[in-house]
């Protein structure tokens, strides 16, 4: 029953699959707003779960436009031929970012993240 609006970024655990695609299972995110972080509000809904995410290190990339899931595989791509075989990250999920609310129509932010190992 309590209103928290909106946070940024909204951040999708997606879980790749052998041919790089994304696998069905997705995971959504949302920060719990300041004000609400000790003691955040129960969720009425069994579905939803509040988890702390812990530190982490992170290669990133960034691009603009109306992310579609197209978007964030190629991405993703170009982040791992970017870091080589040198970089040591988790290769099981990897975190599709968005930062704007659906109605900005230009200078979107949108990023991939990999979790550094």
């Amino acid at each position: 029953g309590v209103g928290m609006g909106m946070t940024a970024p909204v951040s999708i655990t997606a879980f790749p699959a052998e041919d790089g695609s994304l696998q069905q299972t997705v995971k959504v995110s949302l920060r719990i707003p300041s004000q609400f972080q000790a003691n955040p509000p129960c969720p009425s809904d069994e579905s939803i779960k509040i988890e702390e995410r812990q530190g982490m290190t992170i290669y990133s990339t960034q691009f603009g436009g109306y992310a579609k899931e197209v978007d964030y595989v190629n991405y993703a791509a170009k982040l791992k031929s970017a870091l080589g075989s040198e970089a040591s990250y988790r290769k099981d999920f990897y975190f599709c970012n968005g930062y704007d609310p659906p109605m900005k129509p230009y200078g979107r932010r949108n990023e991939v993240w990999f979790v550094k190992e």
